[in-house]
Order: C-alpha cells, then sequence, then structure tokens
C-alpha cells in the first residue's frame, strides 16, 4: 500500500500535517518522542548493565578450602 509513497508524496503528508496541527505541535511532539527514545535508550542501558552485574562470575569456594589452596 505505502510502497508507492516518493519523495513528493512525503513533502504532501509534511505540509498537511502542519496546516492541520500548527508548527508549535509539531515540534512539541516531535520534542517529546525525542525524550521518550532517550528514556528506552536509557533503560535498555540500565537492564544491560544489570544483566551484567547479575550473571557475573562469583567465587562460591567455602573458606576452609580456599585456606588449604593457600597452604
Amino acid at each position: 500500500m505505502f510502497n508507492n509513497i516518493g519523495p513528493m508524496g512525503l513533502i504532501l503528508i509534511a505540509v498537511v500535517v502542519l496546516v492541520l496541527f500548527g508548527r508549535g505541535k509539531v515540534s512539541s511532539l516531535m520534542g517529546e518522542v525525542g525524550k521518550g527514545i532517550t528514556a528506552f535508550k536509557k533503560g535498555v542501558d540500565d537492564s544491560g548493565k544489570e544483566l551484567d552485574e547479575a550473571t557475573a562470575a562469583k567465587d562460591v569456594t567455602p573458606e576452609d578450602e580456599k585456606e588449604k589452596d593457600k597452604a
């Protein structure tokens, strides 16, 4: 359906959106979209860090066995 939209079609759609909503509404909407994308990226990075911390190798050797290895 949308395979035939070319550059002129996109320009026409942009002009119609600007006429309908005005420049102020469109710019504030784009600002909100930008904030949402930033928050999403931050969430993905934070979850990646948590996953790395959760899967980090931990030494679970009992203390008495550690002392035997040192001696």
